[in-house]
C-alpha cells in the first residue's frame, strides 16, 4: 500500500469531520501527505504542523495499531509546528 492510497480514508474523514488547521505527513523519499483546506493531497506545501514519519508506520498509525503517544516517545514519529493541530488529528481518524 503507498501513500496515494491512503487519500481517499483521508478524504473521507475531512468530509464528515472537521479540521481545522493544516498537517503534514513527511514520509521522507516515500513522499507526503497534506491535510489541508478540506482536502488530503500528496503535493508538499508548507503546513501549521508537521508529522515526521515512516510510511510503515503512518500506514499503523491511521489502522490505529500505533498509539502517538507511544510513537513519540518510541521516537517513531516527531512532532513539529504547532502540536495543538496534530492533537485534533484523533477526532479525524475515528470510525
Amino acid at each position: 500500500m503507498t501513500l496515494t492510497d491512503l487519500l481517499p480514508k483521508l478524504q473521507k474523514g475531512l468530509s464528515t469531520r472537521p479540521f481545522d488547521g493544516s498537517l503534514k505527513f513527511d514520509c521522507g523519499a516515500d513522499g507526503v501527505i497534506v491535510l489541508a483546506d478540506g482536502t488530503a493531497s500528496g503535493q508538499d506545501r508548507e503546513t501549521d504542523c508537521t508529522i515526521k514519519i515512516s510510511a510503515g508506520n503512518l500506514h499503523k498509525l491511521l489502522a490505529g495499531k500505533l498509539n502517538p503517544m507511544t510513537g513519540v516517545m518510541m521516537g517513531k514519529l516527531k512532532v513539529s509546528g504547532n502540536v495543538g493541530v496534530a492533537m485534533k488529528l484523533g477526532d479525524l481518524l475515528k470510525s
